[in-house]
């Protein structure tokens, strides 16, 4: 393996779910050249590639599949703020999360239909059909939360999607 493939590799070990933007800048290298060999790593069976809702993220191969779903959630800034209100408060009625998170109540739906999708959240029901959030493995959830740490570009671009989700539910 040559020395870039072996940095890659380790940046993806040490951040698994990092989409390839983030990791191109984290490691300083071309576009071009980061593509070449991230096409070579996933080829050989050493990366896998996956893509969510538009970002392409890496794994190492290893990393099971519900990990790689709640990994790639969670580095969305709303979707994480949501899930760690979920760890702190336990089972929440969304708008009380809105509220918590700051964000319109549609923003929150749009993140939470994601996590239902992929088994992060579940949404309960209450005899008066009143929904609640709540998590659907805590202790695994809060382990995804302690291993992302989202980079300033993140950051920007989810702030930046959290605006115009604002703007036009005005």
């Amino acid at each position: 393996m040559t020395d870039q493939r072996a940095r890659i590799t380790s940046h993806v070990a040490d951040h698994p779910g990092v989409h390839f933007s983030a990791l191109r800048e984290s490691l300083g290298l071309a576009t071009g050249q980061t593509q070449y060999h991230l096409h070579r790593l996933v080829r050989a069976g050493d990366l896998a590639r996956v893509e969510f809702y538009g970002r392409t993220h890496y794994y190492p191969r290893d990393c099971p599949s519900w990990d790689r779903a709640a990994l790639a959630l969670a580095r969305r800034e709303t979707a994480r703020d949501a899930l760690f209100a979920l760890l702190e408060r336990g089972p929440t009625p969304p708008a009380v999360i809105a509220d918590d998170i700051d964000v319109a109540r549609s923003t929150l739906e749009h993140h939470v239909d994601h996590l239902v999708a992929h088994d992060v959240v579940r949404k309960e029901r209450d005899s008066h059909n009143r929904v609640t959030l709540a998590l659907v493995r805590p202790e695994e959830t809060a382990r995804v939360l302690e291993t992302v740490a989202p980079s300033v570009g993140d950051r920007f671009v989810d702030r930046f999607l959290r605006l115009v989700d604002n703007v036009l539910d005005a």
